[in-house]
């Protein structure tokens, strides 16, 4: 069995090498962490190497893939540290916080307090200062579950 491995290994062609690099980049998709990406690239840099070089000893493109493989690696969690980039939506997952800057009606007076806005088609406690229903605030912070309101004045 290791032998017909070994075997399968050591005639691994130029386009077996551009197979594995589609198939790890494919895997990327489903897996998406950069890591098989990078793996895939090296494996088509590998391929090239070995359409250059037809007669490479199967051990140096092995040794070539491992070492571009860790070196990229290496290099795209370096650079990705560095520049983070730009969310589109960086408060997807924080709902309350979408809200900050918005004007809304209560629909509860607060009172001690608290009270409670319509937010699309949900309620939301409210802390602020004490105002009647249907006084309009704007929504300023958010605590936890607890969107925090002042006053709109009026001009």
């Amino acid at each position: 069995m290791f032998e017909s491995i070994l075997t399968w290994v050591a005639t691994l062609d130029f386009w077996s090498w551009w197979i594995l690099g589609l198939v790890l980049v494919i895997l990327e998709v489903f897996a998406p962490s950069t890591v098989f990406l990078w793996l895939g690239i090296a494996a088509g840099l590998v391929g090239v190497v070995a359409w250059l070089f037809p007669q490479m000893r199967w051990e140096y493109e092995w040794i070539l893939f491992a070492i571009i493989a860790v070196v990229s690696i290496i290099i795209s969690r370096r650079f990705f540290v560095k520049n983070p980039g730009v969310e589109d939506n960086p408060t997807l997952n924080q709902r309350g916080a979408q809200y900050i800057g918005r004007q809304f009606t209560l629909t509860e007076a607060i009172r001690n307090g608290r009270g409670k806005i319509h937010v699309d088609d949900s309620q939301w406690a409210v802390e602020g200062p004490d105002l009647e229903a249907g006084d309009s605030v704007k929504v300023t912070g958010v605590d936890g579950t607890l969107l925090i309101v002042e006053a709109i004045t009026k001009k």
